[in-house]
């Protein structure tokens, strides 16, 4: 197998006339990284794959595949081989042949291109089947083939578009499994497109957030999760609040907020000045609900009114979904978009919210993330 090595796009763009799909990306991908591309339809991560495939012309900018300039060079030439979202397997050929086919255009035996598109149906734990014509294996062995197919080439990266989109979602949970073990077992890069938040956390090593054509964020899961720069990677990536608010104080550690109907927030932060919108986010599961009535009960037992209602929303509960280890509630609140608290199931049902009851969600100081302004 081909040895792995980095990709760097540099300034990366594209134009479909006067629309700018892509604009001007930098982005590096170190050898042996399962890297997801994330974001909406029209976000430009397709456009993205496509380019570093071959299979779109750059508009400018730059790709370099460890010490070569590759964006000059047809698809075939690049060290990339590219899985598509159709599987686009050829209806006539058996998995063998169609594993073997690109082996035969460059001129191989039969016995040579059959040996090494059997040890690719192994891998994919397809070899019991490679007699079979596609329309004789289901979408997840169909999915296999088109794997074994595009690694006979023996890549430096693989490229993945959507792959997972067309499979039940039994069956793609499972996928998720075969593609990491994959990955990590041939320890080349895999670039894989899509707009799924479940399947980016799970597979990727590297999550690229995309929006309009730019990147909004890079990182590992774990930080892009827990540490979202911009209101749109809080929302997309999912599990989080948005909340914004007005800097009315600060002290050494924190931003006092006050927002437009009178509600005080206290978050982690020192930077910004008096009078500027801050817009934050905090996860869902990290909220606390409570009863309106709970809470003024404690009120009137002694506790301080105004830090009782520091970091709180109160609204109406507008949907309850039990999700088994979990429960979602949603609430409406005046002057904030919907908001989300995840509850453990046993806590829920402890004391359950019914839809149409006004409760009130708070959060500690250090759970809030300030987002970038």
């Amino acid at each position: 197998m081909t040895l792995a090595a980095d990709l760097e796009l540099i300034k990366l763009t594209k134009r479909y006339g006067p629309t700018l799909a892509v604009h001007a990306i930098d982005l590096k991908v170190k050898a042996g990284t399962y890297c997801c591309l994330l974001g909406p339809s029209g976000c430009g991560k397709t456009s993205t794959l496509r380019m570093i495939a071959g299979h779109e012309a750059v508009s400018a900018g730059d790709i370099v595949l460890g010490d070569k300039q590759i964006d000059g060079l047809p698809p075939a030439r690049r060290k990339t081989a590219m899985m598509f979202q159709s599987y686009a397997l050829f209806p006539h050929l058996s998995c063998i042949d169609n594993v073997a086919f690109s082996l035969k255009m460059q001129g191989l035996s039969r016995s040579r291109r059959h040996e090494r598109a059997a040890a690719l149906l192994a891998l994919v734990h397809m070899e019991d089947l490679a007699d079979r014509l596609p329309h004789q294996l289901s979408g997840g062995q169909q999915q296999r083939v088109a794997l074994a197919r595009a690694l006979i080439t023996e890549p430096s990266i693989l490229l993945l578009d959507e792959p997972l989109s067309a499979l039940d979602p039994f069956l793609r949970v499972r996928m998720r499994d075969e593609l990491k073990r994959l990955q990590m077992e041939l320890g080349i890069t895999f670039i894989h497109v899509t707009h799924s938040q479940e399947e980016a956390l799970a597979l990727a090593d590297l999550i690229v957030v995309m929006r309009d054509g730019v990147i909004d964020q890079a990182g590992a899961p774990r930080d892009v999760y827990n540490r979202p720069t911009t209101p749109f990677v809080a929302r997309f990536i999912g599990g989080h609040n948005v909340l914004t608010a007005r800097v009315v104080g600060t002290d050494a550690r924190n931003l006092e907020l006050e927002d437009d109907n009178g509600r005080r927030f206290r978050v982690l932060g020192t930077d910004r000045p008096l009078g500027s919108l801050v817009s934050f986010a905090v996860r869902a599961d990290h909220l606390e609900l409570d009863h309106v009535r709970t809470l003024q009960v404690a009120v009137g037992d002694g506790a301080t009114p105004t830090d009782e209602r520091m970091n709180t929303v109160e609204g109406t509960v507008t949907s309850v979904q039990y999700q088994g280890s979990h429960v979602e509630v949603r609430l409406v609140a005046e002057g904030t978009e919907t908001l989300l608290v995840s509850l453990p199931e046993g806590r829920f049902f402890a004391a359950p919210f019914a839809v149409g009851t006004t409760a009130r969600l708070s959060f500690a100081t250090d759970e809030a993330h300030i987002l970038a302004a």
